[in-house]
């Protein structure tokens, strides 16, 4: 996976820690930080430069972009079926959900093209291959977005998470039947008066697994209910 963007130094931080950073160290996955300022044509490294039809603010130029995605492999002429697949961070792209994410993860390479200001010239959509959105909110750029996109993929590779079962017990996954997941407790069994439900305590797997069934079920009607119109009208369209 690579990431282009023009501020590089946001990144080691998140891609050297938790998860994401021990699975660089063991080579399961590979993630490169670009600067898209290395590809513009002047001493001063230009990247962005006034809207044709005025207005306020900047959009960063084609050139030094294309210059960019070039760099980390993408063809002149991109087609349907070219690699690598190329994400562009947008408010205006599709919503990010663990769907998504888990078609990615089964891309063969992902570049993160970042952009910043205004945005970037339309034409550069030439060789994008989808936008993503994290929320329908306006960031100041897309380097945050691209860490969001990258730890939701990144864990999905087989080995990231130590135990893969896990997996199937996320919100949203096929252990809840893409509901939320259900509440969780550690020790100790009491705690400022607030007990740990009793099902939990007692041992019995197939009453705890009903009791989590029913948890998942209960949250996701209380904080998630579109999540169940959604359910409710695609099983009506089957």
């Amino acid at each position: 996976m690579d990431v282009l963007t023009i501020f590089p130094k946001m990144f080691p931080g998140v891609l050297s820690e938790s998860l994401l950073g021990k699975a660089r160290e063991k080579g399961l996955v590979d993630l490169r930080v670009q600067d898209i300022r290395e590809h513009a044509e002047d001493k001063h490294r230009t990247v962005d430069d006034r809207p044709y039809g005025g207005g306020p603010g900047m959009v960063m130029k084609p050139e030094p972009l294309l210059r960019a995605l070039r760099a980390v492999g993408v063809p002149e002429k991109k087609g349907k079926t070219s690699t690598p697949f190329v994400i562009y961070l947008s408010p205006q792209g599709v919503p990010l959900t663990q769907s998504l994410a888990d078609d990615l993860a089964r891309k063969k390479r992902l570049v993160f093209l970042c952009g910043h200001y205004e945005g970037v010239d339309e034409r550069i959509f030439d060789w994008i291959d989808l936008e993503v959105s994290i929320g329908d909110v306006v960031l100041t750029g897309g380097e945050i977005p691209a860490m969001a996109v990258l730890d939701a993929v990144a864990r999905k590779v087989p080995g990231v998470v130590k135990e893969p079962e896990s997996l199937l017990q996320d919100s949203f996954a096929p252990g809840w039947e893409g509901h939320l997941d259900c509440p969780h407790y550690t020790r100790p069994a009491e705690w400022r008066g607030r007990r740990v439900p009793d099902v939990l305590l007692q041992g019995h797997h197939e009453a705890i697994q009903a009791w989590r069934a029913e948890q998942s079920l209960r949250r996701t009607r209380q904080r998630r209910p579109d999540l169940l119109r959604a359910e409710h009208t695609k099983r009506k369209r089957q």
